[in-house]
């Protein structure tokens, strides 16, 4: 009886933590940072207590995202109108988790800088010497693929609507171009700018939601690199 007590314990907790992950979409983008965190463990020479400190982090980050959840589901539970302090209590919580995300950031920068900078100078000083017209071929692909993937996702039309956002990845795919080829910092940050303003103008007008923007700038600018890398 006490085995399955303690059995039940278990499943209760790992049934919170699914509710969570299909609930709540920060914690989705939580769990997505930490698998390419550790997945970066195995391609880097992660020294134990470095990985032991980038354990703890991860940890920190998805409990503060659980305990958010909880707070949030009680609050909801027992005040069914707007209450100054019910609002103090979940803008607590998620301070909570920010303070933890935060943190988790400039730990993966301490661990992880040294071991990307040689790599990425390395591979920017490639990218530069590639051809003018390689910029074109990106283009064309990032269209494509992002035309493939909204017909995979079955949603919105190649020019409007659906995930991922087409005006936010080509946005993106142009300023990361533009980044890889030029040294001009003024240039790379007015790249970004309107790209930035790009994809804003797509949430702004009710065509996209930010997470379709959002996957759309980072599939754009991923796409960019890997096909500057391949043609170089």
């Amino acid at each position: 009886m006490k085995v399955r007590k303690l059995v039940d314990s278990f499943n209760y907790a790992i049934n919170g933590i699914i509710h969570s992950v299909r609930t709540q979409r920060n914690m989705r983008i939580h769990i997505a940072v930490a698998l390419v965190v550790l997945t970066a463990c195995f391609i880097y020479d992660i020294k134990k207590f470095e990985f032991l400190i980038l354990a703890v982090t991860i940890t920190m980050v998805i409990a503060a995202e659980l305990m958010n959840t909880a707070i949030e589901h009680v609050v909801d539970m027992t005040t069914n109108y707007y209450h100054p302090l019910a609002k103090l209590a979940k803008n607590a919580a998620a301070g909570g988790v920010l303070v933890t995300a935060i943190n988790a950031i400039l730990v993966g920068y301490v661990i992880f800088w040294d071991k990307l900078t040689n790599v990425t100078y390395h591979t920017i000083g490639m990218i530069r010497q590639s051809e003018p017209y390689t910029i074109f071929i990106v283009l064309v692909i990032v269209c494509l693929m992002t035309i493939a993937a909204k017909a995979f996702f079955g949603e919105g039309t190649p020019l409007k609507g659906g995930m991922p956002s087409g005006h936010s990845a080509l946005a993106f795919s142009l300023a990361t171009a533009i980044a890889l080829i030029t040294e001009e910092p003024l240039c790379i940050m007015l790249s970004y700018l309107m790209a930035f303003i790009t994809a804003q103008s797509r949430v702004d007008s009710e065509v996209h939601s930010i997470w379709e923007v959002i996957v759309g700038a980072v599939f754009g600018t991923f796409l960019t690199l890997i096909v500057f890398k391949l043609f170089n």
